[in-house]
């Protein structure tokens, strides 16, 4: 063979040697630098473990006692078993803090445990857990204050109702010049909001041309926490109907309808709206006040019947004759339409005080607990499904319309189209001898 062939040969097994040689020396490194998952006995001898199981039997026994639905021991010990075998050896070599695998294997404690029907028990570390019941209880901190930029400045598109900014005489259509001396104009809209939600109690000064009077004011508005308004008034165009959207329930939803109400009733309204679409609910204290407007008073509403416990009945409270609504009523609804919101409903429904139109509500009727622990997390639990008076159990299917609309008909023309019925069914009305 030529001597120039041995060369190339030659050549090409060195090359061949040190590509080889190069993957077994990457291999090796990324074995080495790997995490080693700990052994069953290293999880055990770690010192935090009995704090671990301590915390894991804690968040059993709130379950056990708590939870509408039996708890298997058995599948407690099983949990046990794959948290020492798997869980924490997996979140340990991943680097995880003791914090993190604590209430991580919480949360998985509470998936394995609870009833394959139920989407909403679930464990909440501190922070998801502060922020979950801020949302729930529709609770806000800051100055209740959203606009937006204009040449002019920052114009006002609404103000809550109870934050301290409206209590001062801050209205919608209000432009702000100034915050805390600084003129609007030269902020982006960005540092504006910030400006606008500042931790609690602080005190933010606001100068402002009022909307009406195109006077200058200046105000000193106080971030507090306040409950949100939950219910807006929609334009219409048919005469005598009017729609109300309920965004959500919270404890004062019945107090923000009361004034509604009042307006509907001065103009002798004879068709009414409520757009519960996309409304997750809400306490279902907010449903049973809200009834009030169209039940009569002291009737039965519904009940709950939590574990080892009697039931716990709502009745529909008794308010002044002057705010309770007579006419005809449509409730709007779709899938996103959840708890009280469709408590709500099915109840007017049974009652036959209600005409519903969409499409399946969630099937949500559930009554949910908040359970804290000493370290500020949290588990929500299921604790009773919701009852019609007469025992019969709200559906896991939800409440069925009694007009079902495709997706095609569920924006805006479903209230147009709910709209036309009222009107036509008081015409119907009038027409009868």
């Amino acid at each position: 063979m030529p001597r120039y062939r041995w060369i190339t040969l030659f050549v090409a097994l060195l090359l061949l040697f040190l590509l080889l040689a190069t993957k077994f020396i990457v291999r090796s490194l990324a074995q080495a630098q790997a995490p080693v998952q700990p052994s069953i006995d290293m999880v055990k001898a770690d010192p935090l473990y009995p704090e671990y199981l301590d915390f894991f039997e804690k968040v059993y026994k709130t379950m056990d006692e708590n939870y509408y639905y039996p708890l298997d021991r058995e599948g407690f010990k099983r949990f046990i078993d794959k948290f020492s075998s798997k869980i924490y050896p997996e979140l340990k070599a991943e680097g995880k803090s003791n914090f993190y695998v604590k209430w991580r294997s919480a949360a998985y404690l509470v998936e394995d445990l609870k009833a394959k029907e139920d989407i909403f028990s679930a464990f909440y570390p501190p922070e998801p857990a502060a922020q979950y019941e801020k949302e729930v209880l529709g609770k806000q901190i800051d100055l209740g204050i959203t606009g937006e930029m204009t040449s002019d400045g920052f114009v006002v598109a609404n103000v809550e109702p109870r934050a301290d900014a409206f209590e001062k005489g801050l209205r919608v259509g209000a432009r702000i010049v100034k915050i805390d001396q600084l003129p609007v104009s030269g902020l982006t809209l960005e540092k504006v909001n910030q400006l606008l939600t500042p931790l609690e109690n602080a005190l933010v000064h606001l100068d402002f041309v009022d909307a009406d009077t195109k006077e200058t004011r200046a105000i000193d508005a106080l971030s507090k926490e306040y409950f949100k308004q939950t219910v807006f008034m929609l334009p219409l165009s048919v005469p005598d109907v009017y729609c109300l959207k309920i965004e959500r329930f919270n404890r004062m939803t019945a107090e923000d309808l009361t004034r509604f109400m009042q307006y509907i009733l001065e103009k002798g309204g004879k068709g009414l709206i409520l757009d519960l679409r996309g409304n997750p609910g809400g306490p279902p204290l907010a449903a049973r006040e809200i009834s009030a407007f169209f039940l009569p008073p002291n009737s039965d509403f519904a009940y709950f019947q939590m574990k080892d416990q009697p039931k716990s009945g709502l009745d529909v409270p008794e308010i002044p004759e002057q705010f309770r609504y007579h006419g005809d009523l449509v409730i709007l609804v779709n899938k996103e339409s959840g708890s009280a919101s469709e408590l709500f409903s099915g109840i007017m429904q049974r009652r036959g005080r209600a005409e519903i139109m969409g499409q399946n509500t969630a099937g949500q009727v559930f009554l949910k607990s908040m359970f804290h622990f000493d370290d500020k997390s949290m588990v929500l639990l299921v604790t009773a499904r919701g009852h019609h008076p007469d025992g019969e159990v709200f559906s896991f299917d939800g409440v069925t319309p009694d007009e079902k609309m495709g997706n095609e008909h569920m924006g805006d023309d479903l209230i147009k189209y709910a709209a036309t019925f009222l009107a036509e069914k008081a015409k119907d009305i009038t027409k009868t001898p």
